[in-house]
């Protein structure tokens, strides 16, 4: 039996490219807590961090076959760690943003008929909206803003990981604040009258 705790990143890199399961399980052993610490000194919360470190392995075996790793392996896990947080971090921007403008043009309307109506044509709006999302990404935005299921119950319920979870309500809230800004801008502006 092959003691990979002997061998060096690149050696392990090596074996790792050719599918060899010991040379993924070192690596994993040999980096997991320090690209742990690493993410959670970024986000300062833990169940994040963990998702995202345990999210970057699946992958790194799952796409062992494309990864090329052109630096040092320990360069190439930190980086992409970061990039990984990193992007956390702007679909959560998006999330909160979507969040903040709802719930400021819900807050803002009071009870007349006039402002009613234009509460109505905003829903309706954003419901015409959803409802032009690809299938799977409308899918996985309703089930999480209107049923309030947390990405980890969406992706098994779904069948998918969490990472896609993720990536489809950040390209749902993207495509939404674009196609829905111009309308929020004119209910914004009547509303300060």
């Amino acid at each position: 039996m092959k003691k990979f705790g002997d061998y060096t990143d690149i050696q392990l890199v090596e074996l790792f490219g050719f599918g060899d399961i010991g040379a993924f399980e070192e690596i994993y052993n040999r980096y997991w807590l320090k690209l742990y610490a690493a993410a959670y000194k970024r986000l300062k919360e833990r169940e994040t961090a963990k998702e995202i470190v345990q999210d970057f392995f699946t992958s790194f075996w799952i796409n062992r076959e494309q990864v090329k790793i052109r630096t040092s392996l320990q360069g190439y896990l930190f980086t992409s760690i970061k990039y990984l947080v990193l992007n956390h971090k702007r679909a959560e921007a998006v999330r909160n943003s979507y969040a903040e403008i709802l719930l400021m043009v819900g807050n803002s309307f009071d009870n007349s008929t006039e402002e009613n109506y234009y509460y109505k044509e905003l829903l309706e709006r954003v419901e015409t909206e959803v409802n032009l999302l690809p299938p799977k990404c409308r899918n996985v935005f309703e089930l999480s803003r209107k049923q309030y299921k947390t990405n980890k119950e969406i992706a098994e319920l779904m069948g998918i990981s969490e990472k896609t979870v993720e990536n489809h309500l950040t390209k749902a809230l993207r495509y939404l604040r674009v196609n829905l800004n111009s309308l929020l801008l004119l209910t914004f502006l009547y509303l300060r009258k």
